[in-house]
């Protein structure tokens, strides 16, 4: 099966993702694309909050190129989305231990973006938004890596245990439980 070209620009569809990957499979270049539109920030967000550094675009990429060849493999039982997680998941798992081999695991700060805001803030507002931001980014870096995942893709992306314990190969049970620990963790480091 081939890459889609992911440069094409489809217009805005309502499709579900499977309908989508019919459709791809049945030879649209347009269904691949909204597939990727519909997904990309989504898995952007999760590689760069569980510690991708400036190759968040390159695993985003490779996450879609992955799918796409093994997209046979899909059978549904999870969310497309779920499944695209997984393989991020696995893309950054395997490029730690990449870097580890090589030696270089040093880890380096994930930029967050300034989100829009809908109301004005003066100047204090902007020192208190700032160190709560700065704050949140310490207590989730402290999590272990597990947590970090369960948290961002619970928290982030509104996943449900069912949906995390299949992106992070886990039970739905310890998903809950790194969940929970994973919140506990966080809530003890800003109360001190």
């Amino acid at each position: 099966m081939p890459v889609p070209d992911l440069s094409a620009s489809p217009a805005s569809d309502d499709s579900t993702d499977l309908d989508l990957i019919a459709r791809w499979k049945a030879g649209d270049e347009r269904a691949a694309t909204a597939l990727v539109e519909r997904h990309a920030d989504a898995i952007a967000r999760f590689a760069a909050s569980v510690g991708a550094r400036e190759d968040v675009e390159d695993l985003v990429q490779e996450t879609f190129v992955r799918a796409f060849s093994s997209l046979d493999s899909f059978r549904g039982e999870s969310t497309l989305r779920t499944w695209l997680f997984t393989i991020a998941r696995r893309l950054l798992l395997d490029r730690r231990r990449s870097e580890r081999r090589r030696g270089g695991g040093s880890r380096m700060a994930v930029d967050v973006q300034d989100s829009d805001a809908v109301t004005e803030y003066d100047a204090l507002d902007n020192v208190v938004a700032d160190e709560t931001e700065r704050r949140m980014r310490e207590a989730v870096a402290r999590l272990t890596p597990t947590q970090r995942e369960v948290f961002t893709l619970r928290v982030s992306e509104g996943l449900s245990y069912r949906e995390i314990a299949d992106a992070v190969d886990t039970t739905e049970g310890a998903a809950r439980v790194h969940y929970h620990n994973a919140m506990r963790a966080i809530k003890e480091f800003l109360d001190d």
